[in-house]
Parts: C-alpha cells; sequence; structure tokens
C-alpha cells in the first residue's frame, strides 16, 4: 500500500519529466563527436528560454491592455535578465574551437537556426514584419500558422503606444489603428509623444526605460550570436543555405522601438 502511494505521488522527476528531457539530446555524428553533445544541449535550453520570452512578452502585452504598470514592470525586468542570461550562454558555446564545430557539422545537413520557429515568433512580438519569416515551415504546420498571426497583430510596441494614449500622452490616430502587419517606422509625432511621457510622467518614464533594457538586450544578443558565428565558421555559407554571419550583420543595430532611441537626444 505504501509502495503504491509512494509510486503516484509526485517526485522532482516526474514534475520536471527529467527522465524524457535529458533522453532528448541526440548526437548524429560518428562516435559521436565530444563537442556535438554541448551543441545540442546549448541550443535546446535557448529555445527554452525562447519559450519563457514568449510566454513573458504575452503576459506583459495583456497587462500593457489592462494598464497594470506595476505589474508590467516586473514582467519586463523578468525579460532583460533573460536576456543576459542568453547572451551569457554565448560565451559557453564559444569555448567550442572552429575545428571541433567542423567536426560534426557536416552532419547537420540543411538544419539552420532560421527553423527557429520560437526566435521567429519573438521578433514577430518585437515588431519584425518580413513575410520569409514563415517561409522555412511548411504552409500547412503549426509553426507557419502562428508566425503569420503574429505578424498581423500588435506588436510589443503597439501595446506600449495604445497604453501611453490611455495615459494622456499624444500620439497619432494613424499610428494607432494602423495596419499591423506593416513594418513599424519611426514617427516624429510619436516620438513627441515618447518625449511627453518622459517628461511629465515618471512612472510611465519608467517603463520606457524597462523597455530601452529590452531593445538594448535584443541588439546585444544579435551582435554575439554575430561573433561567435565569425569567430566558429568565418564567412563560410551557413547550414540550410545560409549566407552565415553575413546575413546576420545586415540585422545588427536596428532597434525594434526606434523612438526611444531617437528621443534621448532630446532629454
Amino acid at each position: 500500500m505504501s509502495d503504491s502511494k509512494y509510486q503516484a505521488s509526485l517526485s522532482y522527476s516526474s514534475y520536471l519529466k527529467v527522465n524524457e528531457l535529458l533522453d532528448l539530446q541526440k548526437p548524429v555524428s560518428d562516435g559521436p563527436e565530444h563537442d556535438e553533445m554541448l551543441f545540442i544541449v546549448i541550443h535546446q535550453t535557448y529555445e527554452l528560454w525562447f519559450k519563457q520570452l514568449i510566454h513573458e512578452f504575452k503576459q506583459a502585452m495583456k497587462l500593457l491592455d489592462e494598464d497594470k504598470l506595476f505589474e508590467t514592470l516586473a514582467v519586463l525586468g523578468r525579460i532583460r535578465t533573460i536576456y543576459k542570461t542568453l547572451v551569457a550562454q554565448i560565451d559557453i558555446l564559444e569555448t567550442m574551437t572552429p575545428l571541433q564545430f567542423n567536426s560534426f557539422r557536416g552532419r547537420l545537413e540543411s538544419s539552420s537556426g532560421f527553423q527557429s520557429a520560437q526566435f521567429r515568433k519573438v521578433e514577430a512580438i518585437l515588431g519584425r514584419r518580413d513575410s520569409s519569416m514563415a517561409s522555412h515551415f511548411d504552409p500547412q504546420s503549426k509553426e507557419f500558422e502562428e508566425i503569420t498571426k503574429l505578424l498581423s497583430q500588435p506588436s510589443l510596441w503597439d501595446h506600449v503606444i495604445n497604453h501611453l494614449s490611455r495615459r494622456k500622452h499624444n500620439f497619432p490616430e494613424e499610428v494607432l489603428k494602423r495596419d499591423f502587419s506593416m513594418e513599424y517606422e519611426l514617427n516624429k509625432e510619436v516620438e513627441k509623444g515618447i518625449l511627453s511621457a518622459y517628461k511629465k510622467d515618471s512612472e510611465a518614464g519608467l517603463l520606457l526605460e524597462k523597455l530601452v533594457d529590452i531593445d538594448e538586450g535584443q541588439q546585444e544578443w544579435r551582435y554575439r550570436h554575430v561573433k561567435m558565428v565569425e569567430r566558429t565558421i568565418g564567412t563560410k555559407m551557413g547550414t540550410g543555405g545560409s549566407s552565415g554571419a553575413q546575413y546576420l550583420i545586415t540585422t545588427l543595430f536596428k532597434p525594434t522601438m526606434p523612438e526611444l532611441w531617437s528621443v534621448r537626444s532630446q532629454l
């Protein structure tokens, strides 16, 4: 009786599905090559953090829509800390030399980071609008459907602007009710509204600084990712047919919330 009760109780392992989790690392190289395990563990960990980022971003947007600023600040602070963790993990990946990576790189075939549906979702939430973001997925797949849906919904920045508008800061109607499937572009009238929020609304200013932290975190992640790719494969073509580091360089230093940066010279 006591044995069956013990078997039925929730344990650390059963709650976290530890056995299933530890069975997910399946190297494909012969041997297998020692460093392939690190490569798999790091990227699986990234996918878990991307999942958490999406979870937190959705909560932040929901709270903004409910005008719960204090609760939003806590969620945004957590998001920034997750970005710091994403960047720190690159330090571990960079312990792998080019020769060590090349020992199993050929076995990756057409697999590529471009096929990370979750990172594409993060990009969409932050406002990137590019139809090719879903092109790596089967049009009938759940991933394609979810990415496509996010590309037509308000970004985090759209939720922020609408929240600030309800706090009596002026933003143009054509921006508040814009076509969310289109790429957002810096707007001088939005810049004025952001400047007003900074100067007249200290609580809104706290929100905006949290968002600067996150935008900076996204850019920092991109920069470290590029440098990691450069030091590992140089200018070689990326797996999956991408241009590798050369493509990634084009994504650098592009803020997702541009008025947060353009307004700073006026503060």
